[in-house]
Order: structure tokens, then C-alpha cells, then sequence
């Protein structure tokens, strides 16, 4: 029997280091906001602590299924009133570091679900 490797057409996370991950081979060094679905765009945030609702709620504009939050190089989680528009909308959300989010995202996007992965990347030296 010959295998066939699975074949997809969405972006995908193919590596991440301290500072940066990358999308289909193109380095990025800002956080990001990546979907299954073709949605892509910069998320306003430098740093764990300059997240507020407004970053959850323009995630919640998106409609998506799924929202994997990667908080950084350890988990962090966001205040629970910030998550008010992802759960009117009825949106799952998922808190994991950012590496975990990486692999996290491809897992779901691979299977086909509406997934957003949100990744709060760090500069390198930032302290945590």
C-alpha cells in the first residue's frame, strides 16, 4: 500500500524561535493574527500587557469556530471580561503559549475547521 501525505491549501505556522514564527516559510516578527480560512493581519500588540478587550473582539469580528491564543513564551491567561464577543458569539478560545498555539493551529486547520490562531510574539529580549 502506498501512503499519500495529506495535502492542504491553508497557511500554515512551519517554524517559530524567540521573537518570531513563520508562515509558509516567510518570517514574521510581529504578532499575528493567522486563519484557516485566508485570514491574515498583524495583531496590534508588542507585549502581553498591552492586550486589552479590543484585540478579543476584533477577533471575534472573524466568525471563526475556533480562536487558539498563544500568549507568548509561557501561558498567560487574558481577563475573562475581555472574552465577552467570543462568547455572545459562542467561540471557543484556547490559551497555550505560543509554540503549543503554532502546533495547536495547524492540527485544526489541517482538519479542515475555521480556525484563527492569535500569537503574541515577543521581541526576543522582552522580560516576561
Amino acid at each position: 500500500m502506498k501512503l499519500q501525505p495529506d495535502k492542504s491549501n491553508v497557511q500554515t505556522l512551519t517554524a517559530h524561535g524567540p521573537g518570531w514564527v513563520a508562515i509558509n516559510h516567510e518570517r514574521v516578527e510581529q504578532s499575528v493574527v493567522l486563519g484557516s480560512r485566508g485570514e491574515r493581519f498583524v495583531w496590534n500588540c508588542a507585549s502581553f500587557d498591552e492586550l486589552g478587550p479590543e484585540h478579543f473582539a476584533q477577533l471575534a469580528e472573524i466568525g471563526a469556530e475556533t480562536v487558539i491564543f498563544g500568549s507568548g513564551t509561557r501561558i498567560r491567561f487574558p481577563q475573562p471580561a475581555w472574552l465577552r464577543p467570543l462568547i455572545a458569539q459562542r467561540t471557543g478560545l484556547e490559551t497555550m503559549d505560543t509554540a503549543a498555539a503554532c502546533r495547536t493551529y495547524n492540527i485544526l486547520a489541517g482538519e479542515g475547521r475555521h480556525v484563527l490562531a492569535a500569537l503574541l510574539v515577543e521581541r526576543a529580549n522582552a522580560g516576561e
